[in-house]
């Protein structure tokens, strides 16, 4: 077995406190300091403390987390059937428990006890957890038994058909309301946003129902930004009205211009007395234009030295007038957005009442549902008691994983499950009952998913403040039903080489810890392998002066600097490879697999990334994470489909035959095509087959596609394709690289799923296809010997000995995009996305809202840094682009800003660098002067 078997390291500190079976814990681990190997060690304490497997209950954030804490503990216990009594007594001893011969007896039948046990250990995600739960309490939940989860594809296919029917009934039943609202709602968001807007409303049915009637959201909205309850029009007529309108701050205005006398002056002054002369209502639709006498189109005052001279309270007048008329205006604009909030509101709450009732008459359930439904089932009087109950006998140990990344629904079900272990004796039977918790808020990363950090913040101070109550009761500490609760924190690395932790320790002090979110300021780093050798380079921003115009190609759409940047990055991995210097951290040469590039988001430089990877010779995993449509393979692959689906579609064909199924030039495709008039292409192609052997080849193969169109199903048409006379999967292979397996692998795998939902047909299964989308996530911790392009975000969890942190230069304000809504708080009922207020829109309360939010992103901004940085061995490098600014300035919150102050704090200077201009780098100096 020997090889193959790895001891269990000794644990020591922070690490053998977190697993001790007797009290509760809460454990900050910093990253790479062996957060799953305490995981696993208080598991398996667990076990050899006498608790049934069946006890335990381990919740992680996702179900590759599970899967491999399954795993590892599996084959931990498999193991320890088949070593000798003097290994066994070792591994006990890591573990820092009893290794006397009773103790080896127990731990050898662990992996019977677990095997045997009713269901086995539960190591599950939130989400299984509590569908398992519902699945057991059908009733008591009021849901419908069999129900079954509902996402990706499914989802997005019952959403849309959902909403087309919703439409439907609206036209059908003359729901003119309705409709004004989601046209308004298209109009202000877009199409593709208006049905992203309406999905976020479906998540949250429970608030949307507490917004009331349709016909109180508006009147809600403007009370909320105190605008009148009346028709704007008749208030903003009657605030122009001479008994209420400043008329002779007007006139000493116009006044003013005239004796001024310039061309300029005297226009302003001709347009107060046309203002003047209109109605009340006319004046009211004549604000904006009354405004520019004031105020330029950028806000600012419009006040010059001639009309000061011959009136010097002139500022002080415009000044005024601007304030008066920006107050009628912005009552103006807080209308029109109220109004707009509240038709994004209206339909939302429609489709949000819709799609539950459709989820109900599929038996589906989303994962929103899953959570919901459970708090609500341990929330329900009497009910809820049951329940709990039942659990109670079930469950003495709960574990959670990545903390920081539980929301406070989910962290709400796991203190409903925890709060018997704190009842007292009475209740707890005297049974050592625990609650552990393990994360690292400097890892909290998945905002977007609606985490908080702060909750995991909370959730701690629950247990602590439990524990110690029960503590206090004199009974229940003798009896020994009250536990200890310790608050750990683990910042030994078993990653990363004292450079590396150098420059993170530098940077969480340049940015200050409560700038990253953080409660409390973190402990230093340490690095367990004090002597491994490592380095830190932040490249000089990539720049190219006088870029020439050249043949744009296939990626017109991104500018030159990009692209020369991604082949120098490209270049300078082929060099390292073909260098292949001896890794500390590996015991062996460089090799592409031990390269990891990150970027911030997945966009057109991490697609550019990979394809100068590919053009280098280096070996490219490709993008970790895509959508199904999106890969040229696929594209090549949906063309040969619906050619045979409709073959009189010259565009396809014509996208057909230059794909490399087909491998024509497009100066053999211009000499088919041009000038064949009103003849279509395929038809040309079967008139001038004899004219060349290509045309002729093209013919004889489109045609037997042709021939088995009507009597084939997708999956077979598409294997024919791959496999058959064409060949397509090498020619794929051959134009697009490797990278093109898995999603070809996933077209098929879709073809199978539809079949096995729909009429076998081709044309369904492009109907079908189009309706939803498949995302392919790629393994990104599988062997592979090839470079990893990823996100920060998809990287979290994994590390390499060599990372480049590929685009740190990019602005954070202006990355992804700004968001289209803005969660606003429903008191007791959660939130509710509003339609987000432009620039010149925001008022309270909606600016301190999105001030909140910005902060909390930037804060993320730094998290995201401090994951990039930590998931690097012994080689660190931080690069991108020049910014696209006048004067070339970073932005000040860029990471590539940050990690030059904190490489000039560490005592790093700037060195000529030949491929890159100029380079700072920091290899550990000022720890090993220590």
């Amino acid at each position: 077995m020997g090889k193959r078997f790895k001891p269990l390291p000794i644990l020591e500190g922070a690490q053998a406190a977190a697993v001790d079976p007797n009290v509760h814990a809460s454990v900050s681990a910093s990253a790479g300091s062996g957060k799953t190997q305490v995981l696993t060690g208080r598991v398996l304490s667990l076990l050899m403390n006498g608790a049934d497997p069946e006890s335990i209950l381990c919740l992680t954030f996702t179900k590759a987390g599970a899967a491999e804490m399954a795993n590892r503990i599996g084959a931990r216990l498999a193991a320890w059937v088949r070593l000798s009594d003097a290994q066994l007594r070792k591994e006990l001893y890591a573990l820092r428990g009893p290794n006397d011969p009773a103790a080896l007896q127990r731990a050898r039948r662990l992996f019977a006890k677990v095997l045997e046990a009713p269901g086995g250990l539960r190591i599950q995600t939130i989400h299984s957890f509590a569908q398992t739960l519902l699945s057991a309490f059908p009733a008591e939940a009021g849901i419908t038994p069999g129900f079954k989860p509902i996402e990706g594809r499914a989802e997005q296919e019952l959403a849309k058909t959902t909403l087309a029917g919703l439409l439907a009934d609206a036209e059908s039943r003359r729901d003119e309301q309705l409709i004004a609202d989601v046209q308004c709602l298209s109009l202000r968001l877009g199409e593709e946003g208006a049905v992203k807007y309406l999905m976020l409303c479906a998540q949250s049915p429970d608030a949307m129902a507490a917004l009331g009637s349709p016909e109180k959201i508006e009147p809600a909205l403007r009370h909320l930004m105190d605008l009148p309850d009346s028709s704007v029009e008749d208030f903003l007529a009657n605030h122009c009205h001479e008994d209420r309108f400043d008329c002779d701050l007007l006139e000493a205005i116009a006044d003013a211009n005239r004796r001024w006398g310039a061309q300029s002056g005297l226009t302003y002054a001709q347009a107060i007395e046309d203002w003047l002369e209109l109605t009340p209502i006319e004046r009211a639709a004549g604000l904006q234009k009354l405004r520019k006498v004031v105020l330029t189109d950028k806000g600012t005052p419009r006040v010059s030295t001639g009309q000061t001279k011959v009136e010097p309270a002139y500022e002080d007048h415009a000044g005024r007038l601007a304030t008066l008329i920006g107050d009628l205006l912005a009552v103006q604009n807080g209308v029109r957005l109220t109004g707009e909030m509240a038709a994004g509101l209206r339909a939302g709450q429609a489709f949000a009442a819709i799609y539950t009732k459709a989820k109900r008459s599929a038996g589906v359930a989303d994962f929103n549902d899953l959570i919901a439904w459970t708090r609500r089932l341990l929330d329900r009087p009497g009910m809820g008691e049951w329940v709990r109950y039942k659990l109670d006998r079930r469950t003495d140990h709960i574990l959670v994983d990545e903390s920081q990344d539980t929301n406070r629904e989910q962290w709400e079900i796991v203190q409903a499950l925890a709060a018997e272990f704190f009842a007292g004796v009475g209740a707890v039977e005297s049974r050592g009952r625990t609650i552990f918790m393990v994360g690292d808020f400097k890892q909290a990363i998945f905002g977007f998913q609606g985490t908080d950090p702060q909750e995991f913040k909370r959730a701690r101070d629950w247990v602590r403040q439990q524990s110690a109550a029960l503590l206090e009761a004199d009974e229940d500490a003798r009896a020994g039903a009250a536990l200890e609760f310790r608050d750990l924190s683990i910042e030994a690395s078993y990653r990363s080489a004292p450079a590396v932790l150098d420059v993170v320790d530098a940077v969480i002090g340049d940015v200050g810890y409560r700038n990253m979110g953080l409660p409390d300021h973190p402990n230093l780093h340490r690095a367990h392998f004090h002597a491994r050798p490592g380095v830190v380079e932040l490249w000089k921003p990539f720049a190219v002066e006088n870029v020439e115009d050249s043949e744009d190609g296939e990626e017109g759409w991104l500018g030159e600097e990009a692209r020369l940047y991604a082949s120098a990055l490209a270049r300078q991995v082929r060099r390292w490879i073909e260098e292949a210097p001896i890794l500390a951290s590996t015991k062996r040469p460089l090799s592409a697999g031990d390269v990891l590039i990150l970027v911030r988001s997945r966009g057109e430089l991490a697609s550019l990334i990979v394809a100068r990877l590919f053009e280098e010779g280096v070996p490219v995993a490709g993008i970790d994470r895509l959508h199904l449509q999106e890969p040229l393979a696929v594209k090549d692959l949906l063309a040969a489909v619906a050619f045979a689906a409709q073959p009189l579609d010259d565009l396809n064909l014509a996208n057909l035959l230059v794909s490399p199924l087909m491998g024509w030039s497009q100066e053999l495709l211009l000499e088919l095509a041009y000038g064949r008039g009103g003849i279509s292409l395929w038809q040309r192609l079967g008139e001038r087959a004899d004219l060349k052997p290509e045309f002729r080849t093209a013919r004889d193969q489109l045609g037997e596609l042709l021939a088995t169109a009507d009597f084939t199903t997708p999956h077979r048409f598409l294997e024919t394709i791959l496999s058959g006379p064409m060949d397509g999967r090498r020619k794929l292979y051959g134009r697009l690289g490797m990278a093109a397996r898995d999603p070809i692998d996933e077209l098929l795998a879709s073809a199978l799923d539809f079949e096995h939902q729909e009429i076998a047909s081709l044309d369904r299964f492009l109907a079908w296809f189009s309706r939803g989308e498949v995302e392919i996530k790629r393994d990104p911790s599988a062997p592979a010997n090839a470079v990893r392009v990823m996100t920060v975000h998809g990287a979290k969890g994994l590390e390499a000995p060599v990372v480049i942190l590929a685009d740190a230069t990019a602005d954070p304000a202006k990355l992804g995009g700004t968001s289209r809504t803005l969660d606003f708080p429903v008191a007791g009922a959660g939130e509710v996305p509003l339609i987000r207020p432009r620039k010149a829109e925001r008022v309270s309360p909606f600016s301190e809202l999105i001030v909140e939010e910005e902060a909390r992103d930037l804060e993320e901004h730094w998290r995201l840094l401090y994951v990039g940085l930590t998931r690097a061995e012994e080689r660190l490098v931080i690069a991108g682009l020049q910014p696209k600014t006048k004067d070339g300035i970073r932005p000040e919150n860029s990471w590539h800003t940050s990690v030059e102050r904190a490489l000039v704090s560490l005592g790093a200077h700037w060195i000529e660098d030949e491929h890159w201009g100029s380079a700072l780098r920091y290899q550990g100096e000022s720890r090993q002067a220590q």
